[in-house]
């Protein structure tokens, strides 16, 4: 389940801090290999890993990588949405979306955060997502045409989202996991935000329930390629490492399983004649995603690919001055 209620009290593993012990720190006296197999040991039995702790090169690149993307799709994501901020049909919605796109903007930040202390300076990440040598998710390249992309968005974009990141709260990466933790808790206000979106129009006129049942047409490509490729389990080193824990067709499954109920008790029919539930098999079947036109969006190729990165650059060169004056600062001050 992906609703607020559903999500545990986590207050105290908020605040609590990671434990001052460790048994990985550097000791110099080790060999490589007597340290990776420590590590190795403490991945696998479940520990825990912090910044100051000894880790492979593997490990760190890895990590690096997987939150790097994490960080740029949270930052990207929010300009599908703001478009629509001043076109909102009330202003409680202008309000909610405001409040959702400021989220989103907190998340990418916290994400840069836990990146930086693997050794890359956040405005280097900035300047590699700028320059195209780094991706976002997907679903973050298309267009959005009408107020009901927003209700799909909040509510089943961001549902295939939380989907993972619950899984991301077990994460070996410790500072990964905790900062997972915060984020749920906020993704699944997200998610109620988009529904009341999708309900409201579903329960309006003719016109507002084919705006949604369009949206979802055009939502429901990206959203199964979302998660990628099935992969091998025994050779996914993300796996190996515990830095996630499941596959992408589990994740997808899991998606499939929650919501295909949820979106059709609404009225709406899903876009794929392939879809259904296979009992003797325990999954779902369904049409193959377009893995050719993923692979083309993520590497720059999408509708709003371009135009969206360079929205980002003109607003990161027309702010340099801030961040020249917040750089300047500390030595006026000595």
């Amino acid at each position: 389940m992906t609703d607020p209620l559903a999500l545990e009290p986590l207050l105290h593993e908020l605040t609590t801090p990671p434990s001052p012990e460790s048994t990985l720190r550097n000791d110099p006296s080790a060999s490589d290999d007597d340290r990776l197999a420590a590590f190795t040991a403490h991945v696998h039995a479940g520990g825990k890993v912090e910044p100051p702790d000894w880790m492979p090169d593997e490990y760190r690149t890895s990590v690096l990588r997987f939150v790097e993307m994490h960080a740029n799709s949270e930052l990207m994501g929010v300009l599908p949405e703001r478009e629509w901020i001043l076109r909102a049909p009330t202003l409680k919605r202008k309000l909610a979306l405001t409040a959702k796109v400021q989220d989103e903007v907190g998340h990418a930040q916290l994400l840069y955060r836990v990146a930086e202390d693997l050794g890359k300076p956040r405005e280097q990440m900035i300047e590699d997502l700028l320059a195209g040598k780094t991706k976002f998710h997907n679903v973050f390249h298309y267009p959005t045409k009408s107020w009901a992309d927003v209700g799909i968005i909040a509510w089943l974009v961001d549902a295939a989202a939380i989907v993972a990141q619950q899984a991301l709260r077990d994460s070996s990466y410790g500072p990964y996991a905790r900062t997972m933790r915060k984020i749920c808790w906020e993704e699944s206000v997200h998610i109620m935000h988009g529904r009341d979106v999708v309900v409201t129009m579903m329960n309006g006129t003719r016109s507002q329930r084919g705006m949604v049942q369009e949206a979802l047409d055009r939502w429901w490509g990206p959203l199964m390629q979302m998660h990628g490729p099935r992969s091998d389990r025994d050779k996914d080193r993300d796996l190996y490492w515990r830095i996630k824990a499941k596959t992408s067709e589990e994740l997808r499954q899991e998606f499939l399983g929650i919501y295909v109920p949820r979106i059709r008790e609404l009225g709406l029919t899903l876009p794929d004649p392939e879809l259904r539930y296979d009992e003797a098999a325990s999954r779902w079947r369904y049409s193959e995603p377009d893995w050719a036109e993923l692979k083309a969006v993520v590497t720059g190729h999408g509708p709003k690919s371009q135009e969206r990165l360079e929205f980002r650059r003109l607003n990161w060169a027309q702010t340099a001055w801030v961040r020249d004056a917040l750089h300047a600062a500390p030595e006026a001050a000595a």
